[in-house]
């Protein structure tokens, strides 16, 4: 297992972004250029910020030479779809370890709607204190919504949508690259159609694209995939569909269905696509989960005292047990964070509730009074994980968040994302080729986002670069112990600053910018 300790102690300047002073010759590796175009040999020119040459390099006075013989080396992935948002502006959470140590460059924010509503503040702290990846951020519809009318259900009022208008409007001058929607969220679930294209539109004015946790990812996948190209047709947003999945026993197989209706749209000249994580559970809040929308309204208070009503808290209760139901009884539900009760950490519902004396349901009421839990739900079956993965319009994104080893049990897809899907599911069980996968981590996410110095191995493009040994290079988090960096990272550059190296993790490398929008 490569080496992640910490080991340099090298600070790049944030508030004024620079180069570094150095020069690296990366020779005789596998080239996997961004492109989906099967690996040659060659040599990588990185000089300061920048990559210089691709190809057979000649002796470059002064540079430092690495002998990459047997290694890949591939632009830094980027993440299309995090949670980093409450890390990154942390003293601890700044460098985006988990990230940096899987070759992860490039991380977006403000997804599921949810995030930080001023872009700018947003971006201020991060450039002050510095920052371990590129960070891009989008418009988070249920944040905006919240700002403007609370956990509302009902339509907002001329003046409340006007006052989202205008926060979107803002949040794209900042830098934002577009608007994003978590459409099983509060208070955007709450949201009509109509509502979110007008906003979306906000964000087509400036040439930004929407994004969406769409609204229904099990029996209602097709409706809800329908609806999110209706909002983009409509607004004149390109459309991206974050995390497809078929959740639930009831919608496994429902990929296929799922990837024809898009194909149907694109090939109508639809710009639609999609990320995916590598993994058959998901990971959300046990509210989301298993509270239906109508009694998630209002204030928490109100909220807890429906669990104790007399008329709304028995259907309230046999709304959630008709929910566990579906999952095993809670079997497929695993604690990954709960505060009041850490021993539950990394017990499903079902295992809890037998060694409590207590049914199901009652750990469910019990975590919901007390705040609620984040938990991970066995959700998908592997076929289906597969055929997304298959089509060339699905990134490979994460959804998970900065993470750092301690008692909590989260998903590893934190950690272990991109090893996962190239070192397993690539190199090891061929399910796709090498090519293709480094490409859905890379020149493919920056064609959606038209990011368009990242993504590719080519001259001129900003050196964020990823070196890895193609035999060891494997996710090494699991469901029950999730905190473990990822094996077989030998270099991970960043804007340059050499994050990894040697395979060792410098410690306090904050190579990273704060990437905006520039607009149409």
């Amino acid at each position: 297992m490569t080496s992640l300790l910490p080991a340099v102690l090298l600070v790049a300047p944030a508030a004024e972004p620079k180069a570094p002073d150095t020069e690296y010759v990366f020779r005789n590796a596998t080239i996997h250029d961004g492109s989906g175009k099967p690996g040659v040999k060659g040599d990588v020119h990185v000089k300061g910020d920048t990559i210089v040459a691709v190809g057979r390099v000649g002796k470059v006075a002064g540079a430092t030479e690495v002998d990459a013989a047997g290694l890949v080396i591939c632009p830094g992935f980027i993440d299309l779809h995090t949670h980093c948002d409450p890390g990154l502006p942390t003293k601890t959470g700044r460098a985006n370890k988990n990230y940096v140590a899987q070759g992860c460059t490039t991380v977006v924010t403000g997804n599921c709607g949810s995030g930080p509503v001023d872009a700018g503040k947003f971006f201020k702290t991060l450039e002050e204190g510095g920052v371990g990846t590129n960070v891009i951020h989008l418009a988070p519809h249920n944040s905006i919504r919240s700002a403007a009318m609370g956990n509302a259900n009902r339509p907002p009022t001329a003046a409340e949508l006007k006052k989202m208008e205008d926060l979107v409007d803002q949040a794209m001058k900042d830098g934002t690259w577009g608007l994003s929607t978590g459409l099983i969220y509060n208070p955007g679930t709450y949201a009509k159609t109509d509502e979110i294209v007008a906003l979306a539109k906000a964000a087509a004015k400036h040439g930004g694209l929407y994004a969406s946790h769409i609204r229904d990812e099990g029996g209602g996948l097709l409706d809800a995939l329908e609806e999110a190209v209706k909002i983009g047709k409509e607004s004149g947003c390109r459309v991206h569909v974050s995390h497809i999945k078929a959740s639930g026993k009831a919608a496994w197989g429902k990929s296929g269905d799922a990837v024809a209706l898009i194909e149907g749209f694109r090939k109508k000249g639809a710009e639609v696509t999609a990320d995916q994580y590598p993994y058959v559970a998901s990971s959300t809040s046990l509210r989301a989960t298993l509270v239906p929308t109508k009694y998630r309204e209002g204030s928490e208070k109100e909220y807890v005292a429906r669990w104790d009503d007399p008329e709304t808290g028995p259907k309230l209760k046999a709304d959630v047990e008709k929910a566990l139901g579906g999952r095993d009884g809670g079997k497929r539900i695993q604690v990954a964070r709960y505060a009041p009760n850490p021993k539950w950490q990394g017990k499903n519902l079902a295992a809890i509730a037998e060694a409590e004396g207590k049914e199901a349901i009652e750990i469910v009421m019990e975590i919901e009074r007390k705040g609620g839990a984040q938990i991970v739900n066995f959700g998908m079956s592997e076929e289906d994980v597969r055929v997304y993965m298959g089509r060339p319009w699905v990134a490979t994104a994460s959804d998970g968040g900065v993470q750092a080893p301690g008692d909590t049990v989260p998903h590893p897809r934190s950690y272990g994302t991109f090893p996962r899907k190239i070192g397993r599911y690539a190199i090891e069980d061929g399910v796709v080729p090498v090519e293709f996968a480094v490409r859905s981590a890379t020149g493919l996410p920056a064609d959606i986002l038209k990011l368009a110095d990242r993504g590719y191995l080519k001259a001129g493009q900003r050196a964020d670069v990823v070196v890895f040994d193609p035999a060891k290079f494997r996710d090494v988090a699991t469901f029950d112990k999730p905190h473990q960096y990822a094996a077989g990272v030998k270099w991970v550059l960043v804007n340059g600053w050499a994050a990894v190296k040697d395979g060792t993790y410098a410690d306090g490398v904050l190579g990273g910018r704060v990437l905006r929008w520039a607009g149409k």
